[in-house]
């Protein structure tokens, strides 16, 4: 049986827009790096992936392509994320004879059949000998510690890189649920184009996140918080150097922050009367990057009225219940095999 359990091993997968993660039954968390790949296209072959990768981004000539190969939680090169994830397999393989026999996915609420299939499609082409799928916010719930097999109602906000999934969650199950293209990513290009705006600044990526990560904030600090930003001048074209202050940042994201705090808002509107008295006493519990951004929490519980709670270690919380479920799986078959959508609230 060791033999066996040494040879096919079960494995838990966050395919993010931002960042992968990958859980090996009995092993943990053995990959965590960014959702990038480049490959040369002269050669057609991978060069780098994750975090490698990540640090190519805007510094490469015309032949390598580096690439994010998902959008908004969605595949948007097939190929490219199946390459990549096989790549990330790879690493966590201890013998070359090692290969994966279950994996769970986790992806967003909203993804239609097509999305979906092309999801479990990547898996099993990067060697994934079964493929299971599980909403975002059950796994991240799960991971975040909360009762969720209870018929008492778990609001959970995850803000992820290229999504936020706001979800009610009760009997194992997604009650009413939201999906916001709003998220890590937008915040980069809100601060990007207020930088572009202001100060006639053109920033990278890389330099948006830094900034966003630095002096970010969802709400007025006590502390100035100032960093230098480098880019290039619009007038000029020569590189220039700006001074970035926490209040611009604030301005920079305060358009997405209120879009992020009006979904919640509208789900707790959706909710049950029963399950939104729950919702009042239990409280919000945000996880994924965007949680811990400056002040969040504070802005979305004066917005709602509801106390919120950031999740315990929340860059991981969807892979943790990943993880849980790959442990024990037959214990959380139920939340793989529950073929009802939830309901959608759209816009």
């Amino acid at each position: 049986m060791a033999f066996f359990e040494a040879l096919f091993k079960d494995i838990g997968i966050d395919l993010g827009t931002a960042n992968s993660l990958i859980y090996v039954k009995s092993q943990g968390i053995i990959v965590n790096e960014p959702s990038v790949a480049a490959m040369n296209m002269k050669t057609s072959k991978i060069l780098a992936v994750g975090d490698e990768a990540k640090k190519m981004l805007g510094r490469t000539p015309a032949h390598i392509n580096v690439v994010r190969p998902l959008v908004n939680g969605v595949i948007s090169d097939f190929e490219m994320t199946e390459e990549m994830l096989r790549h990330l397999l790879n690493r966590g393989k201890t013998n070359p004879f090692m290969s994966y026999r279950r994996a769970i996915l986790a992806i967003p609420d909203n993804l239609t059949e097509v999305e979906r299939k092309s999801v479990e499609d990547a898996a099993l082409g990067a060697g994934c000998s079964k493929v299971y799928l599980v909403e975002s916010p059950v796994a991240a719930a799960l991971g975040a510690g909360l009762p969720i097999t209870v018929p008492e109602a778990n609001l959970i906000v995850d803000i992820g890189g290229g999504t936020t999934d706001i979800a009610v969650i009760s009997m194992g199950g997604t009650v009413v649920s939201r999906t916001l293209k709003v998220a890590g990513d937008r915040f980069n290009d809100d601060i990007m184009r207020f930088v572009r705006d202001e100060f006639q600044l053109a920033i990278g990526e890389s330099t948006a996140e830094f900034t966003k990560i630095a002096v970010g904030s969802a709400i007025p600090l006590d502390e100035r918080l100032e960093i230098p930003v480098r880019g290039r001048d619009m007038a000029t074209g020569l590189p220039r150097e700006i001074s970035m202050k926490n209040t611009h940042a604030r301005a920079a994201l305060s358009k997405s922050l209120r879009a992020i705090a009006d979904a919640v808002h509208e789900t707790i509107e959706a909710t049950p009367p029963e399950l939104a008295g729950d919702v009042l006493r239990h409280g919000i519990v945000l996880c994924g990057g965007g949680a811990l951004l400056r002040g969040i929490g504070d802005l979305i519980e004066r917005e709602t009225g509801v106390e919120v709670t950031i999740a315990h270690d929340p860059l991981t919380c969807v892979i943790r219940g990943l993880g849980q479920m790959i442990d024990d799986f037959e214990s959380h078959r139920d939340f793989l095999d529950n073929p009802l959508k939830p309901l959608s609230i759209t816009l």
